[in-house]
């Protein structure tokens, strides 16, 4: 006595196990597309060469002898120039996120009658940060990573090691 094909549980075996790894495979290049890292450089050249240009505009700050102290209490935010006696029209201070791209935000700070500049966030902006500092004319650059929020002052000095 013969029996149907789909009464066998071998051939349900033998469909079944393909048509799961096909399953698994459109379901793992739907998630892998879906979501994109943005981290990732595609001209490694370009890259290169702007850092390049980056590092002079860190070791121009350098030269300068361009220091800052900056403190984050309390979601309020103060920058003092330490290094020259020199006023500033406007500070650019951008702040990266290393892994969430979309918390990267900038601000252009001017200073008030002492000369330092002071922001007060409405959001908390605790954990680690890179920052850049760069004047209106952006002939040079500081940047370092930090953690905040920092009640002491913490020192922002010109390291070209870590210029990007």
């Amino acid at each position: 006595m013969k029996t149907s094909w789909y009464h066998e549980p071998w051939a349900w075996l033998v469909f079944g196990l393909p048509l799961a790894a096909v399953i698994a495979s459109v379901n793992l290049y739907i998630v892998a597309n879906a979501d994109p890292d943005p981290l990732v450089v595609g001209d490694y050249y370009k890259t290169g060469k702007a850092i390049n240009f980056q590092v002079a505009k860190v070791k121009q700050a350098q030269k300068l002898g361009m220091k800052f102290a900056l403190q984050l209490s309390n979601n309020k935010l103060l920058i003092k120039p330490t290094g020259i006696e020199k006023t500033f029209p406007v500070l650019n201070i951008s702040f990266f996120h290393p892994t969430l791209e979309e918390r990267d935000f900038a601000l252009a700070l001017t200073p008030d009658g002492n000369g330092y500049f002071r922001h007060t966030f409405d959001n908390d902006i605790s954990g680690k940060w890179k920052i850049t500092i760069t004047p209106f004319e952006n002939h040079w650059k500081i940047q370092d990573t930090i953690s905040l929020p920092q009640d002491n002052f913490i020192d922002i000095i010109p390291d070209p090691t870590k210029a990007q």
